[in-house]
């Protein structure tokens, strides 16, 4: 079985991972652990010069900081579930998009989100990962939400 662990460092994504690694797969399961770096729009700094430097560093910084998390959290699975092959990927681009994408080129079974509980509003104005994700996903979807 192939795993699809989308995780974005929150708390419900946290919550996914341990629900990934709590569970028996089949013999010869896979977890493919994902962060998508989400773009940023250079023209916010105000374009180029001592901007484009500025903007430079803070996305190196988001990537580092990116980086730092999906090792981690490949490690832990990898400790927590030695059964499982685990690999992982840093991709770039919306977030819904990047894991659907990634789900249907791995050939995902199931592909694992948490769900950040927004509201109606905010859930409005923000979009739902997890929602898109299920709604369009080639493969079953499972939300974790933290309680």
């Amino acid at each position: 079985m192939k795993i699809l662990l989308a995780f974005d460092g929150s708390p419900s994504s946290d919550a996914a991972a341990r629900e990934v690694c709590r569970r028996p797969w089949p013999p010869g399961s896979e977890v493919r652990v994902i962060t998508v770096l989400s773009p940023v729009e250079p023209n916010l700094l105000g374009g180029e010069g001592e901007h484009a430097t500025a903007f430079d560093y803070i996305i190196s910084r988001q990537e580092g900081a990116a980086t730092k998390r999906l090792n981690a959290v490949t490690a832990d699975v990898a400790q927590r579930a030695p059964e499982l092959g685990v690999t992982s990927a840093l991709l770039a681009g919306r977030p819904k998009d990047a894991i659907l994408s990634e789900a249907e080129r791995w050939g995902a079974d199931l592909i694992v989100v948490g769900a950040h509980g927004y509201g109606v509003i905010r859930r409005f104005f923000l979009g739902s990962v997890s929602l898109a994700v299920a709604l369009h996903a080639p493969c079953s979807v499972e939300i974790v939400r933290v309680t």
